[in-house]
């Protein structure tokens, strides 16, 4: 592999690099008395720890120089999880964390798919929010430039980024020029990787392309993977709240 330090890049191009961008592993947000409950201290459930084993599997050829985290625990489990043994050092980015949701209890039945299952489909919207909380203009003006930043460091070809959904969505969004109207189009199942090239010549990011979206290694054809992770967690919320009624 050529240095980063050199700029050369991936063997055989000019300053290409290649970032492995995952969604964390299956977390819970319902907590023991049945409520749901969007806490950034969740961390993974056995399923996630799986999903985690078996994504460190499948990326074990590539030559990592660097792996990211949000520095939240789902992210940072994820991270040291898929890079277990490997000596990559570990980084926190900050920016790069989830958006800032409401309560999914204060928006009521009737708002829920509205604001939560369809949210993403407002995006591009003047002041726009999901589930009542960060703008999805301010979290876009958040993420995308510390990942660029990140794309224009010297030092890394290979890294690891474990982000959120939402942070994933933004990225891609990105990748693909497609901004905050194109946010929607992409899903980002528990566990799954995306794999970006990006061309960083002179300081400038002069190439991005998208070689893969939402791989996941515990099920490659999404085989029953029907509901979008939005869908499942208003579809538990909704469970919880009819068993409490009965």
């Amino acid at each position: 592999m050529a240095s980063p330090k050199g700029g050369t890049g991936l063997p055989g191009t000019r300053g290409r690099k290649r970032i492995y961008l995952m969604r964390h592993g299956e977390v819970s947000y319902r907590r023991p008395d049945g409520r749901t409950d969007f806490s950034t201290q969740v961390e993974l459930t056995e399923e996630g720890v799986e999903q985690s084993r078996l994504m460190r599997e499948l990326l074990a050829p590539a030559p990592f120089d660097l792996g990211v985290h949000t520095g939240l625990p789902r992210t940072r489990q994820t991270a040291e999880l898929v890079l277990e043994q490997r000596g990559v050092r570990l980084e926190e980015i900050a920016a790069l964390r989830e958006m800032q949701v409401g309560s999914i209890a204060e928006l009521g039945d009737a708002r829920i798919d509205a604001e939560f299952t369809y949210g993403l489909e407002r995006a591009a919207e003047p002041g726009a929010t999901f589930a009542s909380g960060e703008t999805f203009a301010a979290f876009e003006q958040r993420i995308v430039p510390a990942f660029e930043a990140l794309l224009l460091r010297p030092d890394w070809t290979t890294a690891l980024v474990v982000g959120h959904g939402g942070t994933n969505a933004v990225i891609l969004a990105w990748v693909t020029r497609g901004g905050l109207a194109g946010l929607s189009a992409f899903e980002q199942d528990a566990g799954c990787v995306n794999i970006i090239d990006t061309d960083v010549v002179d300081g400038e990011i002069v190439r991005r392309l998208l070689r893969a979206v939402n791989l996941t290694p515990y099920n490659l054809a999404k085989h029953e993977h029907y509901l979008t992770v939005a869908e499942r967690i208003v579809l538990a919320h909704r469970e919880t709240q009819q068993a409490r009624e009965v």
